[in-house]
């Protein structure tokens, strides 16, 4: 079974916007983690570097000057001692006289650059990041005002550094600390999303499978009690498109059997005439006379079937929705004076006046957006129509009215008929329906053909009377007057 490329999974969509997130949240987790467990690690630190930074300098600016200078300053040996007593970093000092000259501690250790303008506040504890010997260190450092020079603005340098080992370690296992517990949290978090989707979207495998358990002539709606309220809105369309579905279903099936029924009778007709045509040329009976009228019977029933077949390719073709898109200018003054003209040799067998009014075929101004032959068939169906109901020397006339403001072209064909009463107009436009007190031998699809083309062309479609009942004359009804209005445009000057 071969697989849509652009079919895709909604439980898969969802579960990407669900863990997609996850996941690029996570590594900026673990960046953030990393940053914070630094400062966290690196402020107890930097206060004990600081202790020992500013100790020192209280020694240093204790130092008794002799004979006005200031001697070379000499660590104790157990503070020395303790400085260098760290198992895990090593600690550098050095101390700068006034005129900055190394008095004692390490020469490697670089000496801050001020910068323009800047003030040198006196026991301000500042720090710094700096490297000796290739390795990183962190500078805790201060000026130290000396004892007994009050007002002077000499003063003496003091910074204490050490590496970081210690805080790399306190960092690494504040990490490990945070983010281990994340490592079992996460495919946890990823399973119960995994679940939860599961749960949440079987409702609609459960939908899925009281459908596909469905009879296919099961067109009644689904239940919707046992359905989440986000998937409700697409089963009400459902249940509508089966409940129109059901309906020409219907309709199609009520359709199909009239068919059947009124092709049985003129069939029956057929072979009736056929099998006593037979048994009188058997029997030896036979006459040319009633073989002629056999004949005759058999052609009549013969083209009355043909014309109903003929009736319901032309409703086929008017509900192909396909056909009816395929459209262009239709002249419709042409279309109606060559319907008329193939029309004129039967009116005149049933002494019927059958004309034609409007502009001819050159001298139309408008033209309609449709389908030529459906067009036709429509003005057929008008005009066969008119011609079966009108007596003899009644009058049927097809006329042709374009709006002068190049809106609309308007079809019109009238009779001196019977009439329709107003109860049964909208019921002349159902498939095989006769008008009661006619004994009009037709097929009973001409009239639901012109409605449905109407329909697939958007126009608009009246019945009405020619005239009152009181004034139509003697021997003659009110008569039928059919007007189609189609949307048009003036013709477009080549």
């Amino acid at each position: 079974m071969a697989v849509n490329s652009e079919q895709r999974s909604l439980f898969g969509e969802i579960l990407d916007w669900l863990l997609a997130p996850l996941l690029v949240i996570w590594p900026v987790s673990v960046a953030l983690t990393w940053l914070v467990a630094q400062g966290i690690a690196a402020r107890p630190y930097d206060r004990e570097l600081g202790e020992m930074a500013r100790n020192l300098g209280l020694q240093v600016a204790a130092v008794k000057a002799e004979n006005g200078k200031r001697s070379r300053y000499a660590l104790a040996p157990e503070a020395a001692a303790l400085l260098r007593a760290d198992a895990n970093d090593t600690v550098y000092y050095q101390v700068l006289g006034l005129r900055g000259e190394l008095l004692n501690g390490d020469a490697q250790l670089p000496v801050p650059e001020l910068e323009p303008g800047q003030t040198i506040v006196p026991w301000a504890l500042n720090f710094r990041d700096e490297e000796v010997a290739g390795e990183p260190v962190r500078v805790a450092y201060l000026w130290v005002a000396p004892e007994g020079m009050a007002g002077s603005t000499q003063m003496m340098f003091v910074q204490v550094a050490e590496t970081l080992g210690k805080r790399a370690r306190l960092t690494n296992d504040i990490i490990k600390g945070v983010i281990l517990p994340q490592f079992v949290i996460l495919p946890l978090a990823v399973l119960l999303v995994w679940m939860a989707l599961a749960r949440g979207i079987a409702p609609l495998n459960d939908l899925q499978r009281r459908i596909r358990s469905r009879e296919s002539s099961d067109l009644s709606p689904i239940d919707e009690r046992r359905i989440p309220d986000e998937v409700a809105p697409l089963v009400r369309a459902i249940n509508d498109l089966l409940q129109r579905l059901d309906q020409s279903l219907s309709a199609q099936k009520h359709f199909l059997a009239d068919a059947a029924h009124q092709l049985k009778t003129p069939l029956a007709g057929l072979r009736t005439q056929a099998e006593f045509a037979q048994r009188e040329i058997d029997e030896g009976r036979s006459s040319p006379a009633e073989l002629k009228r056999s004949l005759q019977h058999i052609s009549l029933s013969s083209q009355r079937a043909a014309h109903m077949v003929n009736q319901l390719l032309a409703m086929a073709r008017a509900e192909d929705q396909e056909h009816a898109m395929r459209r262009s200018e239709v002249n419709l003054s042409e279309l109606a004076i060559e319907t008329v003209r193939d029309f004129v040799p039967r009116a005149m067998d049933k002494r019927i006046d059958l004309g034609f009014e409007g502009p001819d075929e050159s001298g139309s101004t408008l033209r309609i957006n449709g389908q030529p032959l459906l067009i036709r068939e429509l003005i057929r169906n008008l005009v066969d129509n008119a011609l079966l109901y009108t007596p003899e020397h009644g009058t049927v006339t097809v006329r042709v009215v374009e709006d002068p403001f190049g809106q609309v072209s308007v079809l019109q064909v009238e009779d001196s008929g019977p009439g329709i009463p107003e109860s049964e107009r909208e019921k002349v436009f159902q498939p095989f329906y006769r008008a009661l007190g006619t004994n009009v031998d037709g097929s009973g699809l001409g009239l639901a053909i012109v409605r449905e083309i109407v329909q697939q062309h958007g126009a608009e479609l009246t019945l009405d009377e020619t005239r009152s009942r009181r004034e139509a004359p003697e021997g003659q009804g009110p008569g039928a007057r059919f007007t189609v209005r189609f949307a048009a445009h003036p013709l477009l000057q080549g």
